[in-house]
């Protein structure tokens, strides 16, 4: 984690709730295959440092397959598989701001333009999705979506589905953007909820017009 954001957090870190996640994490890395690897938990606060943060995308959980996740929500590694919902992030791009669709589905250049790309729960036992929420990375996340609502201003957050919209409670929307549409997994994107929602183009026209650079998608 990026040395910029441990003032803001090392409340929750202190936090009995986090001291026991730690030990649960640990264990279940020590017993099962868990992903992501472990240097890599964090790698949303890596590398969009707190300063930078100009977009939050909130995600659920990481990916459970193989080589797949590695801290950045939605995000893949270089060399592997786009699952369906990176597909149909990749296309809505395509579609909106007529960029070609790229080879790799690693995100860390947005996440280095100022996108923090975050999960609601950080890892994940091997093919079993969901096996580590209410596990105590809810309560962490959320702690961090509203520290970035109180000390930002002007964040733009891309709530993407029902889980991301339940967040909108922890955003002062008086200081803060927010872009929401469907889910961009095929089930929602096929019923028409994701496709035409130009969150991108809507999201670079409000950078500029807080004069910030738009991000390049």
């Amino acid at each position: 984690m990026h040395e910029s954001w441990k003032p803001y957090l090392q409340k929750e870190f202190d936090k009995s709730y986090f001291q026991e996640l730690v030990t649960f994490v640990k264990q279940e890395y020590k017993q099962y295959t868990c992903f992501p690897p472990g240097e890599q938990i964090f790698n949303a606060f890596e590398y969009c440092h707190f300063n930078d943060i100009k977009v939050v995308v909130l995600g659920q959980d990481p990916y459970h397959g193989i080589g797949q996740a590695h801290g950045l929500c939605f995000s893949v590694n270089d060399g592997i598989n786009h699952p369906p919902s990176l597909i149909n992030i990749f296309k809505e791009i395509e579609q909106d701001l007529g960029i070609p669709y790229p080879q790799s589905g690693n995100l860390e250049r947005w996440a280095k333009q100022g996108v923090l790309l975050l999960n609601a729960t950080l890892t994940v036992r091997a093919h079993q999705a969901g096996s580590h929420q209410k596990k105590g990375w809810e309560t962490f996340t959320d702690a961090v979506i509203q520290i970035i609502s109180e000390k930002c201003t002007n964040v733009i957050f891309l709530l993407w589905g029902g889980y991301a919209k339940n967040k909108t409670k922890l955003i002062d929307t008086n200081k803060h953007h927010i872009l929401s549409s469907g889910h961009p997994s095929p089930l929602s994107a096929n019923r028409g909820y994701w496709f035409g929602n130009k969150h991108f183009s809507k999201t670079n026209f409000l950078l500029e017009q807080d004069g910030l650079k738009a991000v390049e998608w």
